[in-house]
């Protein structure tokens, strides 16, 4: 359990219920930061809004990419949900386990291209404090996506920056959705 739970009787409004329902649907239960975030119901209508506008189809970017990502910028985080999540969704977007545990030393692996590689060191430089993203960068950025792929990446490591340090501050824990590796 996370560090503050909803309090018992506590009544979501209509459209939170129905996020949740969803979530039934797609993940067979609720997911934990969706009760939290359901407490500012605005706030949580508006956050799955912008998810679904950067999780689309005719994204610029790759699924597999996308996931790969948000894994990254969630292990940097210490999110043990987020991680959890989004490498379930990586394996379900073909990304191997052996990539997947790879991620955390992406720079020296093989298994990675020049594209995935320039990606995540713009997430790694955005979600560490301590750096920040410069012209070298985003001209290496520029090799590889247009200057749409990089505004909507840039767009993903916000949201995903502000998705797992809400989850990591609160104290969520992974719900099981990534059996296959160990953390």
């Amino acid at each position: 359990m996370s560090y503050i739970e909803t309090p018992a009787g506590f009544r979501y409004p209509w459209y939170v219920r129905l996020l949740f329902w969803l979530q039934r649907r797609r993940y067979g239960r609720e997911l934990e930061p969706a009760r939290l975030w359901g407490r500012t119901p605005k706030a949580f209508l508006a956050m799955t809004v912008m998810y679904g506008t950067l999780d689309r189809r005719a994204s610029p970017l790759a699924p597999a990419l996308r996931a790969l990502v948000q894994v990254r910028v969630s292990q940097i985080n210490w999110c043990r949900f987020c991680i959890d999540l989004n490498s379930a969704t990586c394996l379900k977007r073909g990304v191997s386990t052996e990539k997947l545990e790879a991620l955390p030393h992406f720079t020296d692996s093989a298994l990675f291209t020049e594209s995935e590689k320039a990606a995540l060191s713009y997430a790694e430089a955005m979600t560490d404090s301590s750096r920040h993203s410069d012209p070298a960068l985003i001209s290496r950025l520029q090799q590889h996506f247009s200057d749409d792929a990089i505004i909507e990446l840039t767009a993903l490591i916000a949201f995903q920056n502000m998705s797992s340090k809400f989850n990591a501050a609160l104290g969520v824990p992974a719900q099981g959705f990534c059996t296959t590796l160990n953390r």
